[in-house]
């Protein structure tokens, strides 16, 4: 199987995209407003087959042993557009790939693992009888990568974004308490409002955020109506760290009115118990971390010169962290020590910060590099990096202001984050 691009995947075929605010009233009484007895596993994508810990969870989550998980793929373009449909070896289609993931689930323990038979050749599924019957008979769900935008032309219904029979269906089994997870895309379709469906950093800090489903990748995009509405309490952002994609993720969240953001990064779950209550918890599991991007307190502006935002904060949560959503308050897992920094080495120049796909040299991680290299140093309190492209080139300045605070796991290297000071400006 090939994974598809994380990076974009342009949908194959013609879908018209029909993209209307919702009000706050019908958002209100959506059914994603409900509070959920189960739990979500939202991983920032490229899953490794290796990674038992979160397959273990997933699995432990939906009953252990007995475990039953219904795989979902409809993000994948379907068997009539993939050209390597008849090669296991380099198909990736939804078929080829729920195949893929239902043996994986096996192979980690799972008593049964199903591909349900959904993907945008196959839409009339999402409320076929028979469908919804297998949907009843799973105690878990696992929702593939690919594209977003092909779980709401599959599962949901008109520009109200009604839930089908099989949506329907899955979002009742989670409020009993079954576990959803979600990799990539299927992660990003959790999210209520204001749902990414494309773009870059760059593109979006320089030209800002618009409703719909663009052709362009780099144009930063979003669909008012969301996804599933699963978790609600920020926005979502998935390959965050491998793509760079923060300055997309506080553009998107500014524009919008989100004063939060998840950015998931790569092989990383973002576990979340009882999503859309009032005790909502979340927790952090794998060998990379969640970025919580806090837009409380920060403030955009527009002027010629191009587009600036102060006063955000940005936290970095890694594995045995926790999150309590409703008062904001992170707790770093008792393993990990705070940090006393000794070294007096400056922060390096960084002249990449958001990872630019236009890069030559290819896509290394400026922007995590730098917090983290500005937390280990006590030669200096704050320290710039610049975007790779000009006109303007925009300067990320990270401040050790009031609130600051860093962890380690070795005594030497900053592993956690909290609330260190974001301003981005254009120059």
């Amino acid at each position: 199987m090939r994974a598809p691009s994380a990076r974009r995947t342009v949908l194959a075929g013609a879908l018209a995209v029909s993209l209307l605010s919702v009000s706050s009233s019908a958002l209100a009484d959506a059914p994603g407003d409900r509070p959920q007895a189960g739990s979500l596993v939202l991983i920032g994508g490229a899953l490794k087959e290796s990674n038992t810990q979160v397959y273990g969870e997933i699995i432990k989550r939906a009953g252990g042993s007995g475990a039953r998980i219904g795989i979902i793929t409809a993000a994948s373009v379907p068997e009539s557009q993939d050209p390597h449909a008849g090669d296991p070896d380099l198909c990736s289609n939804s078929a080829c790939n729920g195949a893929y993931y239902a043996g994986l689930f096996e192979r980690h323990g799972a008593a049964d693992a199903q591909w349900i038979p959904l993907d945008i050749d196959h839409v009339a599924n999402a409320d076929s009888d028979a469908v919804v019957a297998q949907v009843e008979s799973m105690t878990g769900f696992f929702f593939g990568g690919g594209d977003q935008y092909r779980y709401v032309t599959t599962l949901l219904r008109g520009e109200a974004h009604r839930d089908s029979k099989v949506l329907a269906a899955i979002r009742a089994k989670l409020a009993r308490g079954a576990v959803v997870a979600g990799s990539s895309a299927g992660a990003q379709i959790v999210s209520g409002p204001d749902m990414v469906s494309g773009g870059e950093s760059y593109e979006g800090l320089r030209d800002g955020s618009a409703p719909g489903y663009f052709d362009d990748p780099t144009r930063l995009g979003y669909i008012p109506e969301g996804g599933f509405g699963f978790l609600r309490s920020g926005l979502v952002d998935t390959h965050t760290g491998a793509y760079g994609r923060e300055g997309r993720a506080l553009r998107l969240a500014s524009d919008t009115g989100h004063d939060r953001v998840y950015g998931l990064e790569e092989n990383t779950a973002l576990v979340v118990d009882r999503p859309g209550s009032a005790r909502e918890h979340l927790s952090v599991l794998g060998p990379n971390g969640v970025a919580v991007l806090d837009l409380r307190d920060a403030r955009a502006h527009d002027s010629e010169d191009g587009w600036s935002l102060r006063r955000a904060r940005y936290s970095y949560l890694t594995d045995g962290d926790q999150y309590d959503a409703r008062t904001w308050t992170p707790r770093v897992h008792p393993s990990k020590q705070p940090l006393n920094p000794v070294g007096t080495v400056p922060v390096p120049a960084e002249t990449d910060v958001f990872s630019s796909a236009a890069n030559p040299d290819g896509v290394p991680y400026g922007f995590r590099t730098t917090a983290r290299a500005l937390a280990s140093t006590r030669a200096q309190n704050g320290a710039t990096a610049t975007t790779f492209e000009s006109g303007p080139r925009f300067t990320v300045t990270f401040t050790k202001a009031r609130g600051f605070a860093a962890f380690t796991s070795d005594g030497t290297d900053a592993r956690s984050l909290l609330s260190l000071r974001i301003d981005i400006a254009p120059r």
